[in-house]
């Protein structure tokens, strides 16, 4: 796409990008690099190890990942101008929840509201709209709407630990509650012209393998899903647990935390090179030659990881990290429509969705136990590193069998 083909791609897109934006940014509030920068507080306002705080975080976020499978499927039904208010409605009682919440029962609660709203629907909703609107420039639409996030990742960590040292992390809470709700009115501004899902699915339909408007039954029958889910669910499962230890991880290598979360923009830069390379690549190429090989880069960077104890040694293999998260906020949304059709991709991928969810939920409840048992996070690192191959080896394994399927 050239450069007056994109500007006018984006022209005349504006409104529908915008919307993927700002659902996604908003999503931050959600997420586990936004969460885990409170994770020191909230241990010491409830006194929990990093076990018990991990196994309550997992909590919530498994009950997330279950409510995900039949909350996901909704945008079937209902527009995004509708369910967007309701979802950023949502995460901005959760916001609110967490900055006054003094029980320790109602804390599962609490991260269940945040992982639903913010990590779960809103990601979802952008992801869906994107791949349902979009059909020859869906990668580009993809990384576009990813932006959101990628910004969210860079900026907020380091604004929000700053503000730790003159504010209190509850107020701080109250704080990004406030930018929530203020998203609702600018995005049914945004989609004020939106269109059903049915209207669309008849004007911008795409099937999938076999010619077929794949259903999420047909789906789960169908091996190649069952191939996929280990590469859904170890990104979000690990680098959920990366971030989600980034306090115990600056503790045990001596690096000041401030000085680890100022590597994230970094980070946050190289995960944008890569999203956009990754959008570009599959418009050209498709899902099938490039989702075998993504995920090799994070197996790279745990592996530095686990045996550096310099701040360069981690920027290094953050910059392999970011080289498969930046592709995986654009391939993986891309290769459900490109097999299983868009008539039903908002079933469809509302269990991956759920599935990565899940993934996120068993990261830091997993590496938690460990470090209470004392295998450090370079010990488990390399583990995970191991691990990546594998996937990468299922993935290349279920499109080599479902190839011919096309």
């Amino acid at each position: 796409m050239t450069r007056v083909k994109l500007r006018h791609f984006l022209f005349q897109n504006a409104s529908w990008l915008s919307a993927g934006v700002l659902l996604t940014f908003l999503s931050s509030f959600g997420q586990t690099f936004f969460i885990s920068v409170f994770a020191g507080e909230i241990r010491a306002a409830y006194g929990l190890s990093h076990g018990a705080w991990g196994g309550l975080y997992s909590l919530g976020t498994t009950v997330a990942a279950v409510v995900m499978i039949w909350a996901g499927g909704l945008t079937d039904i209902f527009r995004v101008r509708v369910l967007g208010p309701l979802v950023l409605a949502g995460l901005t009682l959760a916001a609110l929840s967490m900055a006054l919440n003094n029980r320790l029962f109602l804390l599962p609660i609490v991260i269940f509201l945040l992982r639903l709203f913010g990590q779960g629907m809103s990601t979802h909703l952008a992801q869906v709209a994107m791949a349902r609107w979009f059909t020859a420039t869906r990668g580009k639409a993809l990384s576009i709407a990813s932006l959101g996030y990628a910004v969210g990742e860079a900026l907020l960590p380091v604004i929000f630990v700053a503000a730790m040292v003159f504010l209190d992390w509850r107020l701080l809470w109250v704080v990004a509650a406030g930018v929530t709700v203020l998203g609702i009115p600018v995005l049914m501004r945004l989609l004020r012209l939106e269109r059903t899902p049915q209207s669309l699915s008849g004007d911008h339909i795409a099937t999938g393998m076999q010619d077929h408007h794949w259903t999420r039954s047909e789906a789960l029958r169908n091996s190649l899903f069952w191939f996929m889910v280990p590469a859904i669910l170890a990104p979000s499962a690990f680098t959920t647990a990366f971030f989600f230890h980034q306090v115990h991880l600056a503790q045990v290598r001596d690096w000041p935390h401030i000085q680890l979360v100022a590597l994230f923009p970094v980070f946050t830069g190289v995960s944008i090179l890569s999203m956009f390379a990754a959008g570009w690549a599959l418009d050209k190429w498709g899902t099938a030659r490039i989702m075998p090989y993504y995920q090799l880069p994070i197996g790279v960077g745990f592996a530095i990881l686990s045996v550096t104890n310099t701040i360069t040694g981690a920027l290094i293999g953050l910059i392999f990290l970011a080289l498969t998260v930046g592709a995986n906020n654009t391939l993986p949304s891309a290769f459900w429509a490109e097999f299983y059709g868009t008539r039903h991709i908002g079933a469809i991928k509302a269990l991956a969705t759920a599935v990565m969810v899940l993934g996120s939920a068993i990261g830091p409840a997993l590496t938690g136990a460990l470090i209470d048992y004392n295998v450090t996070l370079g010990t488990q690192f390399m583990w995970i590193a191991a691990f990546f191959v594998v996937v990468s080896s299922l993935v290349w394994t279920g499109i080599h069998r479902a190839k011919t399927a096309f």
